[in-house]
């Protein structure tokens, strides 16, 4: 105990200066962390002003708080008496063997990078991809977050929407609304025509230019198909698509033409 005590008095200097350079380290660390979050909120809100698309903001606002927290740790290592030169080869050989064992991550990082320069979809864009579709809220460094229809969140990871077939169905102004409609094979196929060619003309939401198609497109096991393509605007898809479906059959009601459904016919014989 007294050679510790003494060892203490004789270094008590040296003891000093290194406790001190430690809370300045750590001051420094605590004080980048809040740095970099503010310059990350700042670069983000610049992208905002600019009026640039804020998936974009929110993928380069996060690689800027990563360097600058990067520069933060060699700061507060150096602080500390750490030789950063040195430093920054041991983790760039550490970063080599990590990357190696985390080949998934870099994928994720590379393919964030090509959605921002290949652009397939923007905030606010409906997409489907990787087996999931919804709105597209932010592309982050390695994942990108989407919202479904009924609000629940979708953190995909990057490589994962590069690595398929991305169907956006936002980027286009219009879409076309693909119905099949069945009728008895009893109905008039002509009168059948014209109630389906009513309803259209009288939804103020379906485009003239394209024009709308309506024809036969099968003859079916058990009724008559057509197909009712109409064009609207993207945003009213869904409205659209909704009111038809229930004024076709409100229709074709009122007009005596019935809609078959699937039957099974059950035969009994008795020995």
């Amino acid at each position: 105990m007294d050679v510790l005590i003494n060892w203490i008095n004789e270094n008590s200097d040296l003891i000093t200066h290194y406790i001190l350079q430690g809370i300045l380290a750590i001051v420094i660390l605590l004080l980048g962390l809040k740095v970099a979050k503010f310059f990350g909120n700042l670069t983000e809100k610049a992208f905002a002003k600019r009026k640039i698309d804020k998936a974009v903001a929110g993928f380069i606002s996060n690689i800027v708080y990563a360097l600058v927290f990067a520069a933060t740790v060699l700061m507060a290592l150096s602080q500390v008496g750490i030789e950063t030169t040195s430093f920054v080869a041991i983790l760039g050989a550490a970063g080599l063997a990590v990357g190696l064992a985390l080949q998934g991550s870099l994928s994720n990082f590379a393919s964030g990078v090509l959605i921002i320069i290949l652009r397939p979809f923007k905030s606010g864009d409906y997409i489907e991809a990787g087996g999931k579709a919804g709105s597209v809220e932010r592309i982050e460094i390695f994942a990108t977050e989407l919202r479904t229809p009924d609000n629940k969140v979708i953190i995909m990871p990057n490589s994962a929407i590069m690595g398929g077939a991305i169907v956006n169905y936002s980027r286009q102004k219009t879409r076309r609304i693909d119905l099949v409609i069945g009728v008895s094979y009893d109905a008039d196929l002509r009168q059948a025509k014209e109630v389906l060619k009513s309803v259209l003309d009288k939804e103020s939401r379906i485009l003239k230019d394209p024009a709308y198609t309506v024809a036969v497109s099968e003859l079916a096991d058990s009724s008559v198909n057509f197909v009712v393509r109409p064009w609207v605007n993207t945003t009213e898809y869904w409205p659209t698509y909704f009111a038809l479906v229930e004024n076709i059959k409100i229709a074709l009601d009122e007009a005596n033409i019935a809609i078959p459904y699937p039957q099974m016919d059950v035969h009994l014989h008795k020995d």
